[in-house]
């Protein structure tokens, strides 16, 4: 949704949409589908900037990092944001101040989904988990482990040991 910024020194701006986001546009492995996204909010003048404030509310579905189970999850939300129109006053990096955080310049047509996409994938979490005890998946057949033992062999020899380990078999066969 585009905003002309100088329309809104005459009234606040208010919208309340729900926005269907593909899952693709967030980019993230661990996102598998969004379900719509609500949200409304308002943007209005505060002499010479402006600020937004918003709330949202969906669903995700998540693949669980061990087990790639689907994981549902409900988020909320709210992003607020005071945009400037000042151009910054030093080029390449700056480290930001504290009280800079919540600041975004901006041009004088603001693109607000920007500020969603960005919330959407703030909110993915970087493991998601089906639940703190999950098993995850056999690392040599691929079964879940949440559904009960595979029956791969588990004993595993350090591979540093191995030299070892044929001696011993030698000198037991002797």
């Amino acid at each position: 949704m585009l905003i002309r910024l100088e329309s809104v020194q005459e009234s606040p701006f208010r919208w309340e949409e729900t926005v269907t986001v593909d899952a693709a546009e967030v980019d993230l492995p661990e996102l598998n589908r969004l379900g719509p996204v609500s949200w409304q909010g308002e943007v209005s003048y505060a002499d010479p900037d402006y600020f937004l404030t918003a709330r949202y509310e969906y669903e995700q579905m998540l693949a669980c990092g061990r087990c790639l189970k689907e994981v549902p999850s409900r988020v909320r939300g709210e992003i607020q944001l005071l945009l400037t129109l000042e151009a910054p006053n030093q080029s390449g990096e700056v480290a930001l101040k504290e009280e800079e955080l919540g600041c975004v310049q901006v041009d004088e047509e603001v693109e607000i989904n920007q500020f969603l996409l960005e919330q959407l994938a703030l909110n993915v979490p970087m493991t998601p988990r089906c639940g703190d005890d999950c098993q995850g998946l056999c690392s040599e057949c691929g079964a879940d482990l949440n559904e009960g033992p595979c029956g791969c062999d588990r004993t595993t020899v350090d591979p540093r040991w191995e030299a070892l380990a044929g001696l011993k078999a030698r000198l037991s066969r002797d």
